[in-house]
C-alpha cells in the first residue's frame, strides 16, 4: 500500500451501475414467473429460450416500476422508449443478445441526494436508468469440466441505474448504494436483497491527480453484492492504481472481479478485447409511449420517500439526524414510528425506545417491524409511565415490555401494577428508608460531608436496595442530598 501522503496527491472517482430486479410476477416480455429459488429450467417458455417464431410482449407493470424511480430519482422521464438488441454473447441468454436500451432510455438525469457521516449533504447526479432483461445463471459445480446453466432467471426485468462520475470516496459510494436500496424498497419496486442478487452493483473506478479535469483510465469492478464488498473493493482499487502510477505503469481499462475472502480485485478482460455490441433497434417491439395521463397516475401512487420522512423527523420531530437515519432504515419502521409520534409528544424517548428495547428484540426474534406484535400505542404508553416517574426506564424495558408480548388485555400501568414495578415517590415513605441507610453507614457519611460527594451513588444503591426498586430516583435523590448534608 503506497504511504497516505502518496495517496494524498491523488483523487478517487467513482461511478456505480446499480441492476436492481424488477418486483414483477412474470418476466419483462413473456409470461413466466420470477419467483426466486425454484428448480432450475422450471420457469422457462418458448419465448424465454428464444424459439424461432416467438415474439415479446412487454410487461407494462415493469415499465411503471421504472418511470416510479425515475420519478422518486427526479429524472426527466422519456416519452417515447424504444428497446435495443445489445449482440454479445451471453452463454446464459438464450437468444444470444439481450434487449436493452441504448439511446432512448426511459429516464434520464435525476438526483440522489446524501448526507455523510460528518453531516456533509451532496446530490450525487444520475446519468440515466434504462430497462433491460437479466441473463441467466452459469453454474461451475466444484471439480467438474462441465458448466451448468438455469434460464430461469433469464428474462427477468431490471433497471439500471447509472451515475456520473461523481463519488470521490468509497463511503459516498455505499452511502449512494444504500440509499437507492432503500429507494427501491420504500416504492415496492424490488425486494433489494443483495444476497439473492436482486440488487448488484458495478463500480467504475479511476484515479488522477487532485486538481486534474481530465479522467484516468476507468477499470470495472463487477458484480458485488454487499455494501462491505463494495467498500473494500474501491478502497483496494484506489491503492492498486496509485501504486501502479507511482511506479511508473499504465492502468489498464478493463473488467476486474473482486475476491471478497482475500481483498483483491483481479483482472478478467481488457475493454480492447470486449466485442462491439452492435446495438440496433429490436425490430419485435413497437416504440412505447408514455402519455401524460398515464404519468400522472403513476406519480400519484408514489409514497412518502426515505429523505422526506428523514427531513419530518429531524425538523417536525426534532431528532438529531443519527436518529432519524435509523428510523428511515425501512418503510415499516417510519411508518411505525410515524404512528407512535401520532400517540406521544415524547418523540426523543420514542426514538430512544426504536432504537433500544425494540430493536434489540427484533434482532433477538429474526423479524422486521412489520411482525412486530407490540402496537406504537403501547410504546406511547411504557413512555407515558417512565416520563410520569411511575416506573423507571430499567423496570419498563426489563419487565414491563416483554410482558406485552403475551396475549393479554393488560395494559403497560396493570402489568406494572401486578409486578409490583411502581415507583414510591411520596416523600413520607422514602425519609424512614434514607435516614436508616444514613445510620447504617456512619462513616461513609463524614466521608461525604467531607467532600467526597462522589458517595451519593453508593447511598442511593443501598436506599435502592431497601425500596426493592421502588424508589422514584429523582425524588430519592433530593431527599437523600437534603439528608445528607443536614
Amino acid at each position: 500500500m503506497p504511504q497516505q501522503d502518496i495517496m494524498d496527491k491523488y483523487q478517487l472517482v467513482i461511478g456505480l451501475e446499480v441492476h436492481a430486479q424488477l418486483a414483477t410476477q412474470s418476466k419483462i416480455f413473456a409470461g413466466d414467473s420470477t419467483v426466486y429459488g425454484q428448480d432450475p429450467n422450471t420457469q422457462v417458455s418458448e419465448i424465454t429460450l428464444g424459439h424461432p417464431g416467438t415474439l415479446p410482449k412487454v410487461n407494462k407493470r415493469a415499465i411503471e416500476y421504472a418511470v416510479r424511480m425515475g420519478l422518486a430519482c427526479k429524472c426527466e422521464i422519456s416519452r417515447t422508449n424504444i428497446f435495443d438488441r445489445k449482440n454479445y454473447f451471453y452463454p446464459d441468454l438464450p437468444k444470444g443478445y439481450q434487449i436493452t436500451q441504448d439511446k432512448s432510455p426511459i429516464c434520464l438525469g435525476g438526483i440522489v441526494p446524501i448526507q455523510l457521516k460528518d453531516g456533509s449533504k451532496r446530490d450525487i447526479k444520475l446519468n440515466r436508468i434504462h430497462m433491460e432483461e437479466d441473463a441467466g445463471k452459469s453454474i461451475h459445480l466444484a471439480g467438474e469440466s462441465d458448466t451448468l446453466v438455469d434460464f430461469n432467471r433469464a428474462g427477468t426485468p431490471l433497471i439500471e441505474i447509472v451515475t456520473e462520475p461523481d463519488m470521490h470516496s468509497a463511503e459516498e459510494a455505499t452511502t449512494v448504494l444504500s440509499e437507492l436500496r432503500k429507494l427501491v424498497m420504500y416504492l415496492g419496486i424490488c425486494d433489494g436483497n443483495m444476497e439473492e442478487g436482486s440488487l448488484r452493483c458495478d463500480a467504475n473506478i479511476s484515479i488522477r491527480l487532485k486538481g486534474s479535469k481530465e479522467f484516468g483510465k476507468k477499470v470495472e469492478v463487477k458484480n458485488m453484492n454487499s455494501f462491505r464488498n463494495v467498500s473494500k473493493a474501491i478502497n483496494h482499487e484506489f491503492e492498486r492504481q496509485v501504486g501502479l502510477v507511482e511506479k511508473g505503469e499504465e492502468v489498464i481499462s478493463e473488467t476486474r472481479t473482486f475476491d471478497a475472502d482475500k481483498g483483491k480485485t483481479f483482472g478478467m478482460r481488457t475493454k480492447e478485447e470486449l466485442n462491439d455490441y452492435r446495438y440496433f433497434p429490436e425490430p419485435d417491439l413497437s416504440p412505447i409511449k408514455l402519455t401524460e395521463e398515464w404519468l400522472q397516475k403513476v406519480e400519484n401512487t408514489l409514497p412518502v420517500l426515505p429523505r422526506e420522512y428523514h427531513q419530518q423527523f429531524v425538523e417536525k420531530f426534532g431528532l438529531p439526524a443519527y436518529d432519524a437515519f435509523f428510523l428511515t432504515e425501512t418503510q415499516e419502521m417510519a411508518q411505525y414510528f410515524e404512528r407512535l409520534c401520532e400517540s406521544t409528544s415524547e418523540y426523543k424517548a420514542a426514538s430512544n425506545w426504536m432504537m433500544g428495547p425494540v430493536k434489540s428484540t427484533l434482532n433477538e426474534l429474526g423479524i422486521g417491524i412489520d411482525r412486530f406484535s407490540i402496537e406504537p400505542d403501547q410504546i406511547a404508553d411504557l413512555i407515558s409511565l417512565v416520563k410520569s416517574g411511575k416506573v423507571s426506564f430499567s423496570a419498563a424495558s426489563q419487565s414491563v415490555f416483554p410482558e406485552l408480548f403475551k396475549e393479554s388485555d393488560e395494559s403497560a400501568l396493570e402489568i406494572a401494577v401486578r409486578l409490583n414495578l411502581i415507583q414510591e415517590s411520596d416523600e413520607s415513605s422514602l425519609v424512614p428508608l434514607i435516614e436508616e441507610v444514613i445510620k447504617e453507614n456512619e462513616k461513609k457519611v463524614k466521608e461525604y460531608r467531607s467532600g467526597k460527594k462522589g458517595l451519593l451513588g453508593m447511598f442511593m444503591g443501598q436506599l435502592m436496595k431497601k425500596s426493592q426498586g421502588k424508589a422514584d430516583p429523582k425524588v430519592a435523590q433530593k431527599l437523600l442530598k437534603e439528608l445528607l448534608e443536614d
